[in-house]
């Protein structure tokens, strides 16, 4: 299938299909991961386990609170995301899952290991693309 062949968003974006699927349940407070048998939690959407192998994968309910893990403050953007800088990039454990994201709701320096975060969908400030948001409790 080419680009011009592919589903679009709303605003004419060329659609990720599990990403945005993924979004789009996120924004419905219906956010998910998927979980092999052996309890390996994984996003994105994907056919097989990369821990091992299974591809008998289920939906699971996304916890409502996951703690930060790591996180990084960036100050000088990639020009995406110019407009956003300073902004927090972090990884969050959501029990069976880790998620990336962009955290909002504190201040860059407020942020910190076990900050409690949930997990909600925003756009950049330069593109207005939807984004996974990380929201500080």
């Amino acid at each position: 299938m080419s680009e011009t062949d592919a589903a679009r968003t709303d605003d004419g974006r060329v659609r990720d299909e599990g990403y945005d699927d993924f979004l789009d349940a996120l924004d419905s407070d219906e956010g998910y991961y998927l979980e092999c048998p052996a309890g390996h939690g994984w996003l994105p959407p994907r056919r097989v386990c990369p821990e091992c192998g299974a591809t008998d994968l289920e939906e699971t309910a996304l916890p409502e609170y996951g703690e930060v893990e790591t996180f990084t403050t960036v100050h000088v953007a990639a020009p995406s995301f110019a407009d956003d800088a300073p902004y927090v990039t972090a990884v969050a454990d959501f029990e069976g899952v880790r998620l990336t994201g962009v955290v909002r709701g504190v201040d860059p320096e407020d942020v910190a290991v076990g900050t409690e975060v949930s997990a909600d969908v925003g756009e950049t400030e330069t593109a207005g693309e939807r984004v996974l948001v990380l929201r500080a409790e």
